[in-house]
């Protein structure tokens, strides 16, 4: 299953940008990333199966594990892409937030966008290493 990482902004260089490249080297699954301007730009359709999950502050705190098994469940269940969106600084609207499969949050605190997309980029990484039983992820 792909996992596609939709972001508003460009990261350019820095060292956000060196983290998101430094675990999508390590990802086994495969792997997109799509930026659009802050303002404007459409997110594409998609071309296969997909499910979309919005990175929100109203979304659910998950734990790598339980994030893990609804990849794995979507996958395993013909999905071929799963689309990551992060929004603007306004977020998203109720309309995005509606269609969306799934509301993800990095717990209560606000993340600087680039940060946020170098978290998620980690996450996806250790979620499928837990789906993998690498031992990158160890469960206390």
């Amino acid at each position: 299953m792909l996992l596609h990482i939709i972001a508003r902004g460009k990261i350019a260089r820095s060292p956000e940008e060196q983290l998101v490249q430094r675990y999508e080297k390590r990802l086994t699954w495969p792997f997109k990333l799509t930026e659009l301007p802050e303002t404007g730009g459409r997110i594409p359709d998609p071309l296969t199966p997909c499910r979309t999950v919005l990175l929100d502050e109203k979304g659910r705190d998950l734990s790598s594990e339980e994030l893990a098994a609804i990849l794995e469940k979507w996958r395993d269940g013909g999905m071929r892409e799963c689309r990551f969106v992060l929004g603007a600084a306004d977020g998203h609207s109720d309309e995005e937030r509606g269609q969306a499969d799934l509301l993800l949050a990095f717990g209560r605190a606000t993340w600087p966008h680039l940060l946020a997309r170098a978290m998620l980029a980690e996450q996806l990484f250790r979620a499928t290493s837990i789906l993998a039983g690498h031992p990158y992820h160890r469960s206390g």
